[in-house]
């Protein structure tokens, strides 16, 4: 075949794929850098590949590619956040934008084998808590736990991709999913009621309503801060009703101009979300996912760090 129309081949096989490979990676690593970086990388492989033997199913052989690539690059990226300031949160998604081809990156899986009962839905495992719950766990267990539970790959190819039988990645699987059973936060699966709930937040918070504030809160709500030490931010998390609505209560009153500071409600990883920014630059932007149960908020995780939000379009 000549070399352009075999190049051509080569890049509509690849593009067909991409946005899984990049769903897959994000998921894996966390941060849309990380997750572009591997799947060019993943695409520099499959242009170098040779043409005998062809290969049988490009979509199955790019999947593993990007997830061995990824799962190379967690170990070392694990080390660093290790020594990151305060809370480690994943890179947000705002609209669906990020991925190749919007919808975060889900496009082109359909038809996945085995139990439903094993998977959480595509929306789900996109969501800044579940991706949180999934730092806890070891490479090989986090990189199983996306393969089979979110993209249903069968256990051989993901043992190509870590390393390991495929008995073995059974049980890093199955050990993953407890953990994220028992650690992933209480949500409601109705988008109608999250949305309602953050707006109700938002809405006590503009409307310097105390008391307001509290109700939509949970008792046991959690409020994490990532500045990663490069803005002012709480490093531990801030813990229960009453001390997560002062805190928010104390951010207000000291960085809130109603001039100047833009508030949005906006899609954040699949969920109703908020984006703020300061016009004049004085106070750091940035993004809100809430986890809302029974019409309260259950976790609140707020990205601010600068670094985690180059890649978003905050003032649209």
């Amino acid at each position: 075949m000549p070399g352009g129309a075999r190049n051509e081949r080569r890049l509509a096989q690849f593009e067909e794929q991409r946005a899984r490979l990049w769903g897959v990676a994000y998921r894996i690593m966390g941060t849309v850098s990380d997750a572009e970086d591997a799947v060019q990388e993943a695409w520099l492989r499959w242009q170098a590949l040779p043409d005998e033997p062809p290969i049988a199913s490009p979509r199955g052989f790019l999947t593993t590619v990007v997830s061995r690539i990824c799962y190379d690059l967690l170990g070392s990226a694990r080390a660093r956040r290790e020594l990151y300031v305060g809370p480690w949160l994943p890179e947000p998604l705002l609209d669906g934008g990020g991925a190749p081809g919007g919808a975060l990156g889900v496009g082109a899986i359909s038809g996945a084998p085995g139990d439903p009962q094993d998977r959480v839905t595509l929306d789900e495992s996109v969501g800044m808590a579940l991706l949180t719950v999934l730092e806890r766990l070891t490479p090989a267990e986090r990189t199983a736990f996306v393969l089979h539970d979110v993209f249903a790959v069968p256990f051989p190819e993901i043992a190509d991709a870590v390393g390991r039988t495929p008995d073995a990645v059974r049980q890093l699987a199955s050990r993953a999913r407890k953990r994220v059973r028992a650690e992933a936060p209480r949500r409601t699966v109705d988008p109608t009621e999250h949305r309602r709930t953050v707006e109700a937040f938002l809405g006590a918070v503009t409307g310097g309503d105390f008391a307001a504030l509290l109700e939509t809160l949970d008792p046991e709500v959690v409020w994490r801060s990532d500045g990663g030490g490069k803005v002012s931010a709480a490093r531990r998390p801030v813990l229960g009703r009453d001390k997560v609505a002062r805190y928010v209560w104390g951010l207000l009153t000291r960085n809130f101009d109603a001039a100047t500071m833009r508030i949005a409600v906006r899609e954040v990883n699949g969920a109703t979300g908020v984006v703020f920014t300061d016009l004049t630059g004085e106070y750091p932007a940035g993004v809100l996912a809430f986890t809302v149960h029974d019409g309260r908020i259950t976790e609140v995780d707020a990205v601010i760090n600068p670094e985690k939000l180059g890649h978003l379009e905050l003032g649209e």
